[in-house]
C-alpha cells in the first residue's frame, strides 16, 4: 500500500508520523507453508491456462465446423463454443494468477511518497531506480522460479491461438486456387431456386445468377468427402453469371467459338481484382460492372477488362446442353478464378500446361 498524501507543518516540513495504521502481515508473510501453498496454487492456474491454450489449438483442428451442441431451443456451434471457452478460461486464469501473486506474495509495505518539483534531481532519479529494483526484488520473480516459469509458459502459449487463427486469413502456401468444383456434365442451376436451367429460361439481354448443381462430393466408395460448410465454400468460389445476347454481337476468341449456347455465355461471378461478386449488367453495351472498384468487363468480347483496376479478364465457363436440354459445363474454368495475386501467374502457367497436355 502506498500513500501520495503528504502532511506538512505550517513551516512546510513533513510530519514525522502521518497517522498510517500499523502494518498488517498476511498469512503468507508469517507462515512458510501457506506461502508455498499459495505459490503452487498460482503456478497451477498458469499451468491450467497453458493446457487450455493447447486445447484451443487441438479443438481448432479436430472439431468440425458443422458440429453442433444441441440445447433445447437453440443450437450452438461446437467449434466456436470450445474455442471461446478455452481461450476465455486461459485469459481468466492468467489474470487471476497475476492478481493473486501481487496480493499475496509480492511486497506490500506502506510507503510515503514525498511530492517534489516536476524536474527531478539526479538523486531523486537514482532513488526511483533503486525503488524500482527493490520492487522487482520484492516481487520475488527471481526467487520464485515456479511461478515465473509457469507464467512465462502460459504467456508463451498465448501465441499459439494467434498462429492458429491466422490460418483462416487465406490458403497456406502451396494450396491451389486453379480449380473449382465445375466438371464435365455438371448442370448449371439458378442460385436462388436451385432449379436447373434450360436455354429457353434466359431471354436476350437477361442476366441470371447461377451455381453448380452440387450438394456434396463423394469418394469412390460413396462416402461424403465434402460436407455442408465445404459445399457452401465450393459453391461460392464456383458462382457464375449467365447472360444472353444476340449471337452476332459476340466476338469469341480463337477456340471459344462453341463455348456459348444460342448467345448464352457463362462467366465467373468473382471479380479478378479483389474478389467482389459482380452482377451489374449493362445489356446495351454488354458490360459487367464490379460495384466495389468499378472494374468493367466486356462479356461480348471474352470478358476482357475495359475499365478499372482489374488485371485479368473474367474467367469464362464453356457450356453445352445435356440430353434433357439443360445447360451443363463442358469443363472447369480454364483460367484461375479469384483475385489477382503475383503467385497466380505461376499457377496459371501450370494450369495452361495441364490444359495443353
Amino acid at each position: 500500500m502506498s500513500s501520495d498524501i503528504e502532511e506538512r507543518t505550517p513551516a512546510g516540513d513533513p510530519i514525522a508520523d502521518p497517522g498510517l495504521p500499523a502494518h498488517q502481515y498476511r498469512p503468507q508473510d508469517v507462515d512458510p507453508a501457506q506461502e508455498k501453498r499459495t505459490e503452487r496454487q498460482i503456478a497451477g492456474m498458469f499451468g491450467i491456462a497453458t493446457l487450455l491454450l493447447i486445447g484451443f489449438c487441438v479443438a481448432y483442428f479436430t472439431i468440425g465446423q458443422d458440429q453442433l451442441i444441441v440445447i433445447p431451443g437453440t443450437n450452438w456451434s461446437a467449434l466456436n463454443f470450445t474455442l471461446g471457452i478455452t481461450l476465455a478460461g486461459a485469459l481468466l486464469l492468467i489474470g487471476i494468477g497475476i492478481i493473486q501473486w501481487a496480493k499475496k506474495l509480492m511486497g506490500d509495505h506502506e510507503m510515503i511518497e514525498m511530492r517534489h518539483p516536476a524536474a527531478s534531481s539526479v538523486e531523486d532519479r537514482t532513488a526511483t531506480m533503486t525503488a524500482v529494483n527493490d520492487g522487482i526484488e520484492e516481487s520475488g520473480i527471481g526467487r520464485r522460479p515456479l511461478i515465473r516459469n509457469s507464467l512465462l509458459g502460459a504467456l508463451g502459449a498465448m501465441g499459439l491461438p494467434a498462429i492458429v487463427m491466422l490460418r483462416d486469413m487465406g490458403p497456406l502456401p502451396g494450396d491451389t486456387l486453379a480449380h473449382t468444383v465445375w466438371e464435365p456434365g455438371m448442370r448449371v442451376v439458378n442460385d436462388v431456386s436451385g432449379q436447373p436451367l434450360r436455354p429457353s429460361d434466359i431471354e436476350v439481354g437477361q442476366l441470371v445468377n447461377g451455381q453448380p448443381a452440387i450438394f456434396y462430393e463423394t469418394d469412390d466408395d460413396g462416402h461424403a468427402v465434402m460436407h455442408g460448410h465445404d459445399v457452401l465454400n465450393a459453391k461460392a468460389k464456383a458462382a457464375v453469371i449467365l447472360v444472353r445476347m444476340r449471337p452476332e454481337d459476340i466476338t469469341p476468341a480463337e477456340g471459344r467459338e462453341n463455348w456459348g449456347i444460342d448467345g448464352i455465355l457463362c462467366y465467373s461471378k468473382i471479380c479478378t481484382h479483389v474478389g467482389c461478386p459482380i452482377s451489374l449488367w449493362e445489356q446495351q453495351t454488354h458490360h459487367l460492372l464490379c460495384p466495389c472498384h468499378q472494374s468493367t468487363f466486356d462479356l461480348a468480347d471474352n470478358g476482357k477488362v475495359v475499365f478499372g483496376p482489374a488485371y485479368r479478364p473474367l474467367p469464362q465457363l464453356p457450356l453445352a446442353v445435356d440430353d434433357e436440354g439443360y445447360l451443363i459445363a463442358v469443363s472447369d474454368f480454364p483460367e484461375i478464378v479469384g483475385p489477382s495475386y503475383s503467385f497466380l501467374d505461376r499457377d496459371q502457367k501450370r494450369l495452361d500446361e495441364e490444359n495443353a497436355s
